[in-house]
């Protein structure tokens, strides 16, 4: 009899010891978000707002849907300091006006990115391919993959039920989330496994290139790299800086020239004067662009700012606010998640008047001064704002001043047509036509 209560109370005790941790963990699960909703309740919010379920029932699934929604939410709350909403049982802070998101990136030291929070705004989300990219590299499979993997992105970003890895992998797209990343992955594995080969190759040949004093590349660099301690970056931190560089930086500045040549192919007086410039700075050379021809091009950099100000590349972005703090005079409680949408923003009329005419000059010296750091961030603010953001508008003048030194361009929609998206890159829903006609004498 006893051997048998004894086969019964093991059970009992794992059993008891499941039950106490759940409760446990349910307990503080729910202590946490009761203390966030009284303590944010002051902070403006969107009306018909329910406990757990927030106000996830009023968004639009539809991504062109969405974010029109939260673009409007912006202009109906434009007088209020802060605009909070809840997604299931999380708060989030939508941030649109330049003092405010001031506020918020003097706190940003003690931020932390959104996608340590939250796993469905992983930095890998951008990085999507499909089986037949590794059969056609840069062709329209890998480009239909990334814009897919996009799409599974910013679905389960509107879909709170879908953060829980477990539902989102058994009843969700979970899986072919992993799929993707997969070969995507195993790409940027290979060039880093090839690299390292190759390096230490080159170094065990201690003949070659005696005396001479090469450039490191990038890659190089990181493969060598060692932290203060004395050691070398893992195999993941090297591939999780060879992502950001070589995927992450893709699809912005790509979709950053489409929109500047819709804006420039619909206002051909300020094509005009990017053409001007051209004829200055190369005449009828077709010589190749170097950094000094850079240096020369302002009204195309004016151009790239407005096209980025109207459509700026990222829509919005977000941080997980890492301790308690205050922005414009609410109290924030710690683990809130403040989103900056910049595509609202950019239009405050207060610094951009008439904020939807595209006007390159606004961004000419004499008419940015006095206006606050904060009211433009294309790519976006803090301390972790965008490392390669010189590198994108150096990459983008020489691509557009390519384009416009040999054709005139000419916009086949007009601004209404193209309907912005907002997913993680800002794109318009039905693509963008333009007609190149071959500038048959430069002048």
């Amino acid at each position: 009899m006893a051997a048998l209560a004894g086969s019964y109370s093991m059970p009992l005790i794992g059993v008891s010891i499941f039950i106490a941790a759940l409760t446990y963990t349910t307990y503080k699960l729910l202590s946490s978000y009761v203390h966030k909703w009284f303590q944010m309740k002051p902070i403006p919010g969107l009306e018909g707002t329910y406990p757990f379920i927030g106000n996830a029932l009023q968004f639009e699934t539809n991504a062109g849907d969405f974010f029109k929604q939260i673009v409007e939410y912006t202009t109906e709350y434009s007088n209020a300091p802060l605009l909070k909403f809840w997604l299931g049982t999380l708060p989030f802070l939508v941030l649109f006006h330049a003092e405010t998101v001031e506020h918020w990136a003097k706190v940003a030291s003690a931020e932390k990115d959104a996608d340590s929070h939250l796993p469905l705004l992983h930095p890998d989300g951008l990085l999507g391919g499909d089986e037949r990219a590794d059969r056609d590299p840069g062709g329209e499979a890998k480009q239909d993959g990334r814009e897919g993997m996009s799409d599974i992105i910013s679905r389960r970003q509107r879909t709170p039920w879908f953060w829980f890895g477990f539902v989102y992998n058994y009843f969700g797209e979970g899986r072919e989330h992993d799929k993707i990343l997969k070969i995507l992955h195993s790409f940027t594995y290979n060039v880093i496994h090839e690299r390292s080969e190759n390096i230490q190759y080159n170094e065990s040949d201690s003949d070659s290139d005696q005396g001479t004093k090469k450039r490191r590349a990038f890659l190089d660099m990181l493969l060598k790299a060692t932290y203060e301690d004395g050691n070398k970056m893992t195999h993941q931190d090297i591939q999780e800086e060879v992502d950001t560089f070589m995927f992450e930086g893709h699809d912005t500045t790509a979709a950053a020239m489409n929109w500047v040549l819709h804006l420039l192919g619909s206002h051909p007086e300020a094509q005009s004067k990017v053409q001007q410039e051209l004829q200055e700075v190369f005449g009828t050379s077709d010589r190749p662009v170097n950094t000094e021809d850079l240096k020369k091009l302002r009204y195309l950099d004016c151009v790239i700012k407005e096209a980025l100000r109207l459509f700026p590349s990222v829509p919005f972005f977000g941080r997980n606010l890492g301790e308690d703090c205050h922005i414009n005079g609410f109290k924030v409680p710690k683990g809130a998640n403040a989103v900056v949408v910049t595509y609202a923003l950019h239009r405050d009329p207060r610094y951009f008047p008439d904020p939807e005419e595209f006007r390159p000059e606004r961004f000419l010296p004499e008419n940015s001064t006095g206006r606050p750091p904060y009211a433009y961030v294309p790519f976006s603010a803090g301390l972790r704002n965008c490392i390669g953001q010189r590198f994108a508008m150096m990459e983008e003048k020489v691509v557009l001043s390519t384009i416009l030194r040999n054709f005139n361009v000419e916009a086949c929609q007009t601004r209404e047509e193209l309907r912005p998206l907002g997913e993680l890159i800002l794109r318009p829903e039905k693509g963008i036509w333009i007609k190149l006609e071959k500038r048959l004498h430069k002048d």
